[in-house]
């Protein structure tokens, strides 16, 4: 991976390089296989048992939050027993706030697909990329929410300057007044 960092922009590396850039790399490992997991369980949901679209949406998300959980640890270093009211039930609740978009993103697709007369593998393809969608959303969310709330680094005493998404100003060792800037007595 670090061969394909190496090929990006200076700017996009470097912010690649931070802690911050390491999680979400991480994450999006964790996002592809939680998402692989819950368009597989929305298939076999909606193709094979025939669950209404609403069912099917939460059920496949919550397919994809059980491979998260397990995952999300990994991605932030987290070993060891988690802390049930610090780490399991946050993610717990913020996992039922994706479920329900999740659920309701299922049956407008469904929608979109019935009122296009689609039937069969297109009415799934139409609802998997609905559900794609709100997942890619809702990926974006919970990444800030697990990164600045739930996994945390508390032991740190304040910001870090190296995660700032601003830039940087860098100091001169020449004085200000040769540029025409103020002078310093």
């Amino acid at each position: 991976m670090s061969h394909l960092i190496d090929r990006l922009p200076a700017t996009l590396r470097s912010r690649l390089r931070t802690r911050v850039g390491k999680q979400f790399g991480r994450f999006i490992l964790v996002a592809i296989a939680s998402l692989g997991a819950s368009e597989a369980a929305l298939f076999l949901f909606t193709q094979l048992l025939r669950l209404t679209y609403g069912v099917s949406g939460v059920c496949a998300a919550i397919v994809g939050a059980v491979v998260s959980y397990f995952l999300s640890r990994w991605a932030w270093q987290r070993k060891g027993r988690p802390s049930v009211l610090r780490e399991t039930v946050p993610f717990w609740a913020v996992s039922v706030g994706a479920w329900f978009v999740l659920g309701v993103a299922t049956k407008l697709g469904h929608a979109l697909a019935r009122s296009m007369g689609v039937h069969g593998l297109k009415d799934y393809v139409i609802v998997g990329g609905v559900y794609f969608i709100a997942n890619c959303l809702t990926f974006v969310a919970r990444f800030l929410i697990f990164h600045y709330v739930l996994f945390a680094d508390r032991g740190a005493s304040g910001p870090v300057e190296a995660e700032s998404l601003s830039p940087v100003s860098a100091t001169t060792s020449g004085s200000d007044a040769e540029d025409g800037g103020p002078s310093r007595p």
